[in-house]
Parts: C-alpha cells; structure tokens; sequence
C-alpha cells in the first residue's frame, strides 16, 4: 500500500536566520496539514523532534562557490534558488547536480525570482538526470510559508521513506494542484489531474505539446480527456527524439505543479 505525504522541504529557524522556533515551526506546519518538515538552517543541522503528526528531517543550506558565483546556495537535497542566486544556465557543470528547486516561494514573494524552469531545463536538457522541488523557503513565519510543497510517494510513513522517494524521484511538486497520475502510452503521456487551465508536456527547446481550457483553448499536439470546471485528464504527444519530457499543469490562480522528468 502507498500513500503521498506532503512536504515542506525548505524552512529556517532561530537557530540561523529565520524567526520562529523550532518547535514553533513543527507546530505551524503540523497545524497547515503536513506531513514532512525538513529544517535547513544555513550551515548547522538543528536537530528537533517528530510528532505524531509531522515527521522532522534534519538538513542544512549551505554555501558554495560556483565559477563567477561565489555566494551559491545548496540545500541537502540539491541546488537552492539559482534564479534569485544569479546562476546562468548553461554556465555551470551539470555534473553531481541531484536536484534544484524549480520554485521558491521565498524568492517569488521578495523579488519576482522564484522560478527556474529555464535553469532545470538547461540542465536536462545537457544530459543530467536531476530532480526538482518546490519549497518555501520560510523564515518568517505565516507571511512566507505554506506556499510550495513536494508529494512524495512512500510505502510507508517513515524519515527513510521520504528520503529514499526524493533520491528515486517518487515525487512531484506543486503551489496548488495535484496531479493524480501520469501514464506513458503509445508515444503520449496521458495526465489526471485536480481541474487546471493548461497543461503542457515540456521538453527540449521548440518541442513539447499542450492544451488549454475554455471555449478558444488553445491545443498544440494534444487532445482533452476530460473537463469538470476546468481540464481534469489530457493526452499529449511526445516529440520524437527528445532527450526527456516533463508534465507542467497551471490552474485558474496561476498556481503551477510539476512532475518530474520522464526519460526515453
């Protein structure tokens, strides 16, 4: 039996620069309905206890220095904020990059560059095999938290479970939407998902398909399955001779989740 716990993967506390207390964090997560907070003050592992209803995973940010970029963040699970950060595509080594954060709230909220879909892209497109999150990125309490968050899909409700769901990529991402199941069929990926206004298979630059909702919706090599307030099921037409592809869904609030890759 499996079951999708919701995550919260990227949170700061007193013990750096963030403004609650551990304790106060599990409880204000555990009290928003989830089920997985993993606490990343920078350069320290602050230890807390897991409740009955949230499990509590140790981490940390750290810094780094990248080539031009001597200030770059890393989270334990990968590459942190590299929109906000500066990182260019295309000019740093895909190699060792397990994962990045395709959305950070934080950084959405204080400067509009939150979202590294160009970034992740990049790097798939040059051959890495690398996840993505989105997170919140919280240090202040209620005024930037609960905002993104991470589904994983565990066997059972455990710290290792989590861990080993986001090493596999048993996972997806969203500030808003679910995705209930992805399905490679016959050269398509066939999406269900909560009712959204688009969804659109990406992949390499100039290739992918899409459908949008409503009576002018635009469709580019895809059809809809199913309608309820908005697109609940679709099918999309993978391009030929593309490296990867990945599900992107966006609702009526512009709120975004993402899968992660789907290689040949």
């Amino acid at each position: 039996m499996t079951m999708w716990l919701r995550c919260a993967l990227h949170a700061h506390t007193t013990r750096s620069d963030g403004e609650l207390e551990p304790e106060e964090l599990i409880a204000q997560y555990e009290a928003a309905g989830f089920d997985v907070l993993a606490i990343t003050d920078h350069w320290i592992r602050t230890e807390a206890e897991s409740t009955e209803g949230l499990l509590v995973i140790p981490s940390s940010e750290l810094s780094c220095r990248l080539p031009d970029w001597p200030d770059t963040h890393l989270l334990g699970f990968g590459i942190a904020h590299p929109y906000w950060t500066g990182l260019v595509p295309g000019e740093f080594s895909i190699d060792g990059v397990a994962g990045i954060e395709v959305f950070n709230a934080g950084c959405e909220l204080e400067t509009g560059r939150g979202v590294a879909t160009v970034h992740w892209d990049d790097l798939l497109e040059r051959g890495a095999r690398c996840f993505a999150i989105a997170a919140d990125d919280s240090h202040h309490g209620d005024l930037d938290s609960r905002f993104a968050w991470v589904w994983a899909r565990v066997g059972k409700r455990s710290v290792d479970a989590v861990l080993e769901a986001l090493a596999t990529g048993s996972f997806y991402s969203s500030t808003g939407p679910e995705i209930h199941e992805v399905r490679v069929d016959d050269g398509a990926v066939e999406v269900r998902c909560t009712p959204c206004q688009r969804v659109t298979l990406c992949s390499r630059r100039q290739r992918g398909s899409s459908v949008s909702f409503g009576p002018a919706g635009y469709k580019h090599r895809g059809e809809i399955l199913a309608e309820s307030d908005g697109i609940t099921a679709a099918r999309l037409t993978i391009p030929p001779h593309v490296p990867y592809t990945r599900v992107e869904v966006v609702d009526e609030h512009g709120r975004r989740a993402w899968t992660n890759p789907l290689w040949p």
